[in-house]
């Protein structure tokens, strides 16, 4: 059976819409360490699973995401492992207007920053807006919620950094940033996906709450290379 291209949506991303922004080859690639820590290989051959080795230095460190068992060449190591669940938009998402949700930018990109390291949605840097778009909401001057863009194939863009500040929590941001994501991903005639922790509840019900199912299980590790 041929794997579905969101089996390795990191790979997926960096073979197309992304491969601006990879390092690598035809066997294994990452996005450039400052924009997110994603890795992948094309699969687990040999020459892949050498090839995935290859990217890293010494000391650091890449996030795989893929459905089924992570193997690994013998100069990774594993710090973390966890089980992620990937869902994909199971109708349309019709785009709206709301007055509280403004586009970010790179005026913004220091907030949002500071809102992902509060409440860690997910691997998040200041060039996160290099591959996607964000939205996001403002409360006298404060960014308490934002949502947008990341990994993207031919047909697909992933829903990422859904966040809100403990103190705006309970008042239905997250949701309504994510169909609003959604809706803006669809209107540009992509299917929006996304993905969270399958230990993450709350989240899951948010998600399919509002339109998405469950498509994949998925295997996420940190790796890295150890200093020498």
């Amino acid at each position: 059976m041929t794997p579905h291209e969101l089996d390795r949506p990191a790979w997926a991303s960096l073979t197309s819409r992304h491969a601006g922004f990879a390092e690598g080859d035809t066997r294994a690639r990452r996005y450039r360490p400052a924009i997110v820590p994603f890795a992948a290989s094309a699969d687990d051959s040999p020459e892949s699973l050498s090839a995935l080795g290859a990217l890293l230095k010494p000391g650091e460190t890449a996030v795989l995401l893929q459905a089924g068992a992570i193997r690994l060449p013998a100069s990774l190591r594993t710090s973390r492992r966890a089980e992620g669940v990937q869902m994909l938009a199971g109708g349309s998402f019709a785009p709206f207007e709301d007055e509280r949700v403004m586009q970010l930018g790179p005026a913004d990109a220091a907030d949002m920053l500071a809102l992902a390291r509060l409440t860690e949605p997910g691997p998040f840097s200041l060039k996160a807006l290099d591959i996607g778009r964000f939205w996001g909401v403002r409360e006298n001057g404060r960014l308490v919620a934002m949502a947008g863009e990341r990994m993207a194939q031919p047909g697909y863009v992933e829903v990422s950094g859904v966040c809100t500040h403990p103190d705006a929590r309970g008042r239905g941001l997250a949701r309504l940033l994510s169909r609003y994501v959604a809706g803006r991903i669809a209107a540009a005639g992509d299917r929006p996906y996304l993905h969270a922790f399958a230990t993450n509840t709350p989240a899951i019900r948010l998600y399919e709450s509002i339109g998405f199912v469950l498509r994949k299980t998925m295997q996420v590790a940190v790796i890295g290379r150890d200093e020498v």
